[in-house]
């Protein structure tokens, strides 16, 4: 583990003087840990019982899916209840802003979600400035929408939402852009250091914004690999001090052993205190 400001230096990440800042870190553990299901789809696309009995028996107590696998909401509601799990959050595709939002925050709220995450922008509608104002404009709308049906909408930034438009990043555009009484966010920590951003510096700039974490590290300059949490190089205990986020969920996208993986990344979180 290394502290933040040599972070910056071995991921390469240029201008990011506020890693010098000292913060206060209090002797906090996480209550809960999840996972983002993702990492062990293939598992899943099996058997979604055995695997959501595996990932409580590793000790994750809350779930955040990325598709049902052929389930019905009920069905996937009833699955996770059954293992003693929650399923605070779902990730799902852009397109469904438009074309059945109304249906998607039904079957959110049979699951039992209390978020539902946009974790994705096709390339051809994020090219222009007009593009991102034109998104904000969606996610308002889908995200007042969400609130009267008693679900949060949040938005999972990607490499590309760091990478700047005219001088001004596209995540920071839609923090502004939009009202955070109807859109929060999900801080994918690997993909904001692997486009350049710096995860403290979003924190303090959209403080209350990011309620939602994707715990996934990252390795040194030059590959910037995707590590399983605390194999890498980000100072965790100072992040999670600095987001105290609502929900973090561990995920790994390309995992060689997807239940190796999510074990290893559980097992360090939970002995972690900041």
């Amino acid at each position: 583990m290394v502290d933040r400001r040599a972070f910056v230096t071995s991921v390469g990440a240029a201008g990011l003087a506020a890693l010098g800042v000292t913060r206060p870190l209090r002797a906090d553990k996480l209550d809960r840990i999840g996972i983002q299901l993702y990492t062990v789809r293939e598992a899943m696309a099996l058997d979604v019982n055995r695997t959501l009995e595996r990932v409580a028996q590793i000790g994750f107590r809350d779930v955040e899916f990325a598709g049902y696998f052929g389930r019905t909401p009920v069905q996937i509601r009833l699955a996770v209840e059954r293992v003693g799990l929650r399923a605070p959050a779902t990730h799902l595709a852009y397109e469904r802003l438009e074309s059945s939002w109304r249906r998607e925050l039904d079957d959110a709220a049979a699951a039992g979600h209390q978020y539902v995450v946009i974790p994705w922008i096709p390339e051809p509608v994020r090219r222009t400035e007009d593009d991102w104002r034109r998104l904000a404009d969606l996610l308002n709308r889908c995200g007042h929408a969400a609130r009267s049906a008693g679900v949060r909408l949040a938005y999972h930034n990607q490499l590309y939402d760091v990478q700047p438009i005219h001088d001004v990043m596209p995540i920071d555009r839609l923090a502004r852009d939009t009202d955070p009484e109807a859109v929060t966010f999900e801080l994918d920590v690997f993909w904001a250091v692997k486009g350049g951003a710096d995860p403290f510096v979003l924190l303090d700039r959209h403080v209350g914004r990011f309620t939602l974490v994707h715990a996934k590290d990252i390795g040194r300059a030059p590959g910037l690999e995707m590590k399983d949490v605390g194999a890498g190089t980000m100072d965790w205990r100072a992040l999670l001090a600095t987001a105290r986020p609502v929900h973090v969920f561990v995920e790994h996208d390309e995992p060689p052993d997807a239940l190796a993986s999510v074990r290893a990344s559980y097992r360090f979180l939970r002995r972690l205190e900041f």
